[in-house]
């Protein structure tokens, strides 16, 4: 994938994370983050001041900037599906996280279209509206910053 269009397919993913998050409560995604997200995963921005979660964390990745980020490939030991995927040029946005966050393993599978794919992340939030929520809180950390960068690059 070229940087064009990883650009373009981030400068997408921002747009529609404004629309998504017009529809989900953000409110109820700080919520639902905190009682069900911050055991494993924290948000920290690039000065290391915790946005979200506790600072220690070390189960699952920061995901400051998760909406629009390259899978698998920030600064986390992750699993070699998740590698794959990302690799294979899966952006994270707010359509594909939905899916992911209700079922990590089945959407590794079929992004993959490997039966044996598996995801680190056991965890499965439990219904849409809630997903959508959390994404919604999720995709306010990091996104000036990287619209920035996308500019800057074309």
């Amino acid at each position: 994938m070229t940087i064009f269009t990883r650009t373009a397919v981030g400068a997408a993913a921002f747009a529609l994370t404004a629309l998504a998050a017009q529809a989900a409560d953000i409110d109820a995604g700080a919520s639902a983050f905190q009682s069900q997200c911050q055991n494993c995963h924290n948000v920290i921005d690039s000065e290391g001041e915790v946005l979200a979660g506790r600072p220690n964390v070390r189960t699952g990745p920061n995901l400051y900037g998760v909406i629009g980020r390259q899978a698998g490939v920030e600064d986390f030991r992750y699993g070699g599906s998740l590698v794959e995927a990302g690799e294979a040029g899966l952006i994270w946005t707010t359509e594909n996280m939905v899916p992911y966050l209700l079922d990590p393993n089945t959407f590794l599978r079929e992004t993959l279209d490997n039966n044996r794919a598996r995801s680190q992340m056991s965890f499965r939030v439990r219904d849409e509206a809630t997903a959508d929520n959390i994404i919604a809180f999720l995709a306010q950390f990091g996104a000036t910053e990287a619209e920035e960068e996308a500019e800057g690059e074309s």
